[in-house]
């Protein structure tokens, strides 16, 4: 990341990885897109098209290919956890070379998973605030009226961690490095977890569950709450309702809409690891346990 100017791969460019492969075009960065072939041939052909009231509607032209084949500065890993494994193999290692990794992953486990194959200094977990979706390959509706991204990493150089992430910020989503990847993560997952398998298990929106189910959404929260605060992050179960009760009533998590849609959940990703988080600190979360035994998760125990 010697100049302004990056190379950046975006393994899954759906949703969340087409809006970044865009913006980042848009920017002047060059932008390789990892994807199966039809949609690789899409990308290539078209580039991609983004509707967007904060960032406009435009169309990005990218680079797109089944594998990394040269180095980059970063790879973006945008692929849900239930698809992490089979997509990793379009990046090769030894191909990626020094490249930053940079996952966009729901949970608290995969930066470990990652530095098991990959170099550990390499691995910088990223978390992301928006609501896109992909219509159709190179298609991309982005529907919230913002984008943050918080950046992290222990491991990682701070100066390259900074470089990535003004790239980033000046490409559209606000932006920011934050010291303590631990606190991240978990500032996410104890946002995520409830409103995720309350609104999967109930099929409702976020409105009608903080009003249907408003005890059961409290118990939730501050059991998640209680297994962040023990591995030192965020601990605010009270603070967490709050912002749930300024979302628009119609607000449904990304489970919710793959069970909508009968695709995989990541119901082990986000569930099964709250409940190993708490197991491995001796707490008791009856409310979570009961809640991904009824989604059907096997590997929560």
């Amino acid at each position: 990341m010697a100049n302004n100017n990056l190379t950046v791969a975006i393994l899954g460019p759906g949703g969340v990885g087409g809006l970044l492969a865009a913006l980042l075009s848009r920017a002047g960065h060059r932008v390789i897109c990892l994807a199966g072939e039809d949609t690789a041939t899409t990308l290539r052909t078209n580039g991609i098209r983004v509707h967007s009231t904060p960032f406009g509607d435009f169309t990005a032209p990218v680079e797109a290919d089944t594998e990394l084949r040269e180095p980059v500065d970063a790879c973006l890993i945008t692929v849900k956890a239930t698809t992490l494994d089979a997509a990793l193999t379009r990046v090769p290692a030894k191909t990626l070379g020094d490249g930053l990794l940079v996952p966009f992953l729901n949970g608290v486990e995969h930066p470990a998973h990652l530095r098991a194959h990959y170099t550990p200094t390499q691995v910088a977990p990223a978390i992301i605030r928006v609501e896109s979706t992909r219509t159709a390959p190179g298609v991309i509706e982005h529907g919230s009226p913002f984008a943050e991204i918080d950046l992290t990493g222990d491991t990682v150089p701070h100066d390259r961690l900074e470089t990535l992430a003004a790239a980033l910020h000046a490409a559209g989503p606000r932006t920011q490095v934050l010291p303590d990847e631990t606190a991240a993560l978990w500032a996410k997952m104890t946002f995520l977890a409830p409103l995720a398998l309350l609104t999967t298990r109930y099929a409702l929106p976020l409105g009608d569950v903080r009003t249907r189910h408003r005890e059961e959404l409290t118990a939730l929260l501050e059991e998640t709450a209680e297994v962040s605060r023990s591995y030192g992050g965020p601990s605010d179960a009270a603070g967490a309702l709050a912002r749930y009760d300024t979302f628009p009533p119609g607000t449904k998590s990304s489970m919710q809409r793959d069970a909508e849609a009968g695709r995989p959940l990541e119901l082990d990703a986000i569930g099964g690891a709250l409940l190993r988080a708490a197991e491995r600190q001796g707490i008791a979360v009856p409310v979570t346990a009961r809640l991904v035994r009824e989604l059907g998760t096997p590997a929560a125990n």
